[in-house]
């Protein structure tokens, strides 16, 4: 028995079986994680080519952004369609969640399944068909087509957090509610919601970022007049050679990881208050 106690500690030994996976793990990390840094000092470079290192450290190509019209155009234009798919994916990945969480009907796996299957099938694909659909209904090249296609392709990283949410939330609340006189749609809105936020944020924050990075169905749905700043820096990849991408990416990874703060903030928040109950 001492010998398998003594062996089973072995075998569990981080420092036994754990560093050929803390390499590998850190040898990734490195070469995913430092081909995006060098965008950042690429960033503040004054030539009119992209060069690496800079020979001149300023914040030329900062200012031609932020003073150019077309690139503040689709900066604009990004901004509204995914703070509008936010809303629309976050309303109804609430009102999914609450029917797939709390629900009891049959065909909920199908239901599950369907909300869920943009995140398998190739963006492509569903650029293909989005196309199709919108291009019946004029939509090819408005905002409005945007947000329609953007919705069901945000959705499911609406629903994941919710439903994460819910499944921890007591219900014992709400029936404490409606026994002291509160109708249900006021114990919805001050019990069950203002418990939910933090998920419902993290949705609406995953749904934001994802609709703002797409590139791909922007592709086949922006047309020429309502170009977002993904679609804006692949035209200018393809055609021509433009110094200021290197300080657009690092206002994105900014962005990013702004975003990414924000969300682990509110996952610990979520997480305090299911542990206290």
């Amino acid at each position: 028995m001492i010998g398998k106690r003594g062996q089973s500690k072995h075998w569990h030994d981080p420092l036994h079986i754990g560093w050929p996976l803390w390499v590998i793990s850190g040898a990734a990390v490195f070469f995913l994680i430092v081909p995006v840094l060098l965008l950042v000092p690429m960033s503040f470079g004054s030539a009119e080519i992209i060069e690496f290192p800079p020979t001149k450290f300023c914040l030329d190509q900062y200012r031609k952004f932020f003073s150019h019209p077309m690139w503040q155009s689709a900066v604009l234009v990004s901004l509204q369609v995914s703070a509008l798919t936010a809303v629309c994916s976050t309303t109804i990945g609430l009102l999914a969640s609450i029917a797939l969480v709390w629900g009891k009907f049959k065909g909920k796996g199908f239901v599950t399944g369907f909300i869920l299957s943009p995140m398998i099938v190739p963006l492509i694909v569903l650029g293909l068909a989005y196309y199709v659909f919108l291009a019946k209904l004029g939509l090819i090249g408005t905002k409005l087509g945007l947000i329609i296609a953007y919705t069901p392709l945000t959705l499911p990283f609406s629903v994941l957090p919710i439903s994460a949410t819910l499944r921890g939330f007591d219900r014992s609340l709400e029936h404490a509610a409606l026994n002291l006189g509160a109708n249900r749609f006021q114990t919805f809105m001050k019990i069950t919601v203002p418990i939910i936020r933090p998920g419902v944020i993290t949705g609406a924050l995953f749904a934001f970022m994802i609709a703002f990075d797409e590139v791909v169905i922007a592709l086949f749905i922006c047309g020429s007049t309502a170009v977002t700043l993904p679609k804006k820096m692949w035209d200018v990849i393809r055609y021509e050679i433009e110094p200021m991408l290197p300080a657009i990416s690092t206002l994105l990874l900014l962005l990013a990881v702004v975003f990414l703060i924000t969300t682990g903030l509110l996952q610990k928040r979520v997480a305090r208050r299911m542990g206290g109950r």
